[in-house]
């Protein structure tokens, strides 16, 4: 049995966090008994059991035939209690507005999880939706602005070896690759992801100091045909200035709960 901060796991409360994760990654793909099973690793008796447990409480849904499972809508309901419960995307949120109204794109706030971002908040553009950025969506830190503006918050020595996983043939696959990036973005003040996530969108993402090192980042995302060198030019320097805005208002760990 593992141990987490010197306490001995529980095996049944890990095997049920592994569970909904399993499910929550296959988004709109349900899954059958078996499956689980083998993808946990554990009896399918014993799968059975906690998949009607969870089901019972909402966790899990099944469909009408009781062969197929996904995640349930009490998941929903805890994810959305973390957003609401968290006093900096509360903060956050009204200046993802202004700085949508201001330059008519797409804003998102994100907060860097492992190797990952997740997607805090997003402010869509009237021109264009991006499904991708929903809110709640994992997507590999090295790929993105959101990413990129936090991993240059950090040393060069915390990056994975590598390869990286490459999202569009423009995504960054090499650490050196990768680390010469993370040091213009420093230069700069800003990252900068030019179709690397997605393809025809470019990024332009700000690392959010009121953590050290951050944790949070905004960003605005354009479509590649939209991007004139004028229109990059006030993207930066609004987004500069929404950031300054956020910084000055949203406190650091003093006052508030320090989550780790």
């Amino acid at each position: 049995m593992s141990e987490t901060g010197g306490v001995r796991e529980v095996k049944s409360a890990a095997r049920t966090v592994e569970l909904l994760e399993l499910l929550a990654a296959r988004g709109d793909r349900p899954a059958r008994l078996q499956e689980l099973a083998d993808g946990l690793g554990v009896p399918r008796s014993s799968m059975y059991a906690l998949l009607q447990t969870l089901a019972s409480r909402g966790w899990v849904r099944t469909d009408i035939t009781g062969s197929l499972y996904g995640i349930g809508i009490r998941a929903l309901l805890t994810g959305t209690g973390y957003l609401d419960s968290d006093p900096r995307v509360r903060a956050v949120r009204p200046y993802l507005d202004e700085a949508s109204e201001a330059l008519g794109e797409t804003i998102h706030l994100a907060r860097l999880d492992g190797a990952d971002v997740v997607y805090l908040a997003t402010r869509e553009s009237h021109e264009y939706l991006r499904t991708i950025s929903r809110v709640g969506r994992r997507l590999p830190a090295h790929v993105g602005a959101l990413g990129k503006a936090l991993l240059a918050e950090r040393p060069d020595d915390d990056l994975p070896d590598g390869p990286y996983q490459a999202l569009t043939p423009n995504s960054h696959t090499s650490k050196e690759s990768l680390a010469a990036d993370l040091a213009r973005v420093r230069e700069r003040g800003h990252s900068v992801d030019r179709e690397e996530g997605v393809p025809g969108i470019v990024g332009f993402g700000f690392a959010l100091r009121y953590d050290v090192p951050a944790q949070d980042a905004i960003s605005c995302s354009v479509p590649v045909a939209r991007l004139t060198p004028g229109h990059e030019e006030r993207i930066v320097a609004v987004m500069r200035e929404i950031r300054a805005k956020i910084e000055a208002t949203v406190p650091g760990g003093q006052g508030a709960v320090h989550w780790r």
